[in-house]
């Protein structure tokens, strides 16, 4: 290097000359018409300072710039200001040591987190994924190495739970619903999620939309509205992991929620009424169904308590038969007011009960009589 920056001066002196020649270049010398910066108007020097006068031996500032950058360099002084060392060599080599290993170890030496996976590429090529921990690879730019987060769960919400925008999608029986639903996902292969698909989030939200709609499409209003909404759910999260897989997009749906599914806003109020009208019926019916396993149970107990009897009956008839007489008539005489006493071959009538309400009533009158005495 030293070489080629004393080189330099003899070649821009050369160039100095040029076409318009230097001292003693022309045919007359020093006197000839071919000096420059003669006082008689002849051609000057376009290399030399300004302000100079043209038989000076002043250096142009070209060479003056050369010498020091050769001195800088060659010669013992500081590279950017850097004083020389003891022994009178420059310090610039051992700066730009320091700064080749910084380089070295800042663009070789690679932390992964746990939850990261680190995508190697060189030269803009694909080369491997690295695992979480410290890796080594090639300096930049020949390697480089992007992070992507697999374990985070990312959302994407579809259409909107207000009133300002509708989300229409067809159903089955030829009636329209309101959706807004979100989609859960993390990223499952990450070196086909980051050169696969140019624009990730918008190919997840067209798939998810395009499934829920092939989805719904199948069932009728009542299902979308209510009762199928776990099993459209399930669907729409199969059928967007099938198409993602055919994109090759490496990513994993973890499910599809169903946040709002109701009737457009111009009949949402009539849509209502009918609502209720058919949740009515739903509770009579209920009811209805109630009452009749009560007493469908009430019939099966007495059923099974008289085929106890009849087994009993078989056993002993006579004992059975007096027991169930007997049981029968008190039953009977126990809500009536009269009492028959049989007695030989007469049977006399005891007014019992009109004789046990006259006493009663006889009891508070006697009562009332006892009370005026003592007064």
């Amino acid at each position: 290097m030293s070489r080629l920056f004393g080189w330099m001066p003899g070649i821009v002196s050369a160039m100095a000359q040029g076409p318009w020649g230097g001292k003693g270049d022309g045919p007359e010398g020093n006197d000839g018409p071919g000096k420059s910066g003669g006082s008689d108007g002849g051609p000057r020097n376009p290399w030399t300072q300004p302000g100079k006068p043209g038989g000076s031996k002043s250096p142009s500032a070209i060479e003056e710039l050369l010498r020091k950058s050769r001195e800088s360099f060659g010669q013992g002084g500081g590279f950017g200001g850097l004083p020389p060392r003891a022994s009178g060599k420059a310090l610039w080599p051992i700066a730009v040591g320091i700064l080749v290993i910084l380089w070295l170890v800042l663009t070789s030496f690679h932390r992964v987190g746990p939850q990261e996976r680190g995508v190697v590429t060189l030269l803009g090529k694909y080369s491997r994924t690295l695992s979480p921990g410290i890796s080594l690879t090639l300096p930049a730019p020949f390697e480089a190495v992007r992070t992507v987060d697999v374990e985070e769960i990312r959302t994407i919400d579809i259409g909107s739970a207000s009133a300002e925008s509708e989300n229409l999608v067809l159903t089955g029986d030829q009636n329209i619903v309101d959706l807004a639903y979100s989609v859960r996902w993390n990223i499952r292969n990450p070196e086909l999620y980051l050169f696969q698909l140019a624009d990730p989030d918008a190919s997840i939200r067209e798939v998810a939309e395009s499934a829920m709609r092939s989805v719904v499409a199948s069932v009728s209003l009542d299902d979308a509205l209510g009762a199928g909404r776990s099993e459209i759910e399930q669907q729409v999260e199969q059928r967007m992991q099938e198409i993602l897989d055919g994109y090759r997009s490496g990513i994993r749906v973890q499910g599809v929620a169903i946040k709002q599914a109701d009737p457009p806003a111009a009949v949402n109020d009539a849509f209502k009424e009918v609502s209720a009208a058919q949740q009515t019926a739903q509770t009579y019916l209920n009811e209805a169904r109630a009452a009749a396993q009560q007493v469908t149970a009430k019939a099966q107990g007495e059923a099974a308590a008289f085929d106890k009897v009849y087994e009993q009956y078989r056993l002993a008839p006579d004992v059975t038969r007096r027991r169930m007489y007997y049981e029968t008539m008190e039953g009977v005489l126990s809500t009536v007011d009269k009492t028959i006493v049989e007695s030989g071959n007469v049977t006399p009538y005891l007014p019992l009960p009109e004789l046990k309400r006259r006493a009663q009533a006889a009891t508070p009158q006697s009562g009332a009589n006892a009370t005026e005495d003592g007064q």
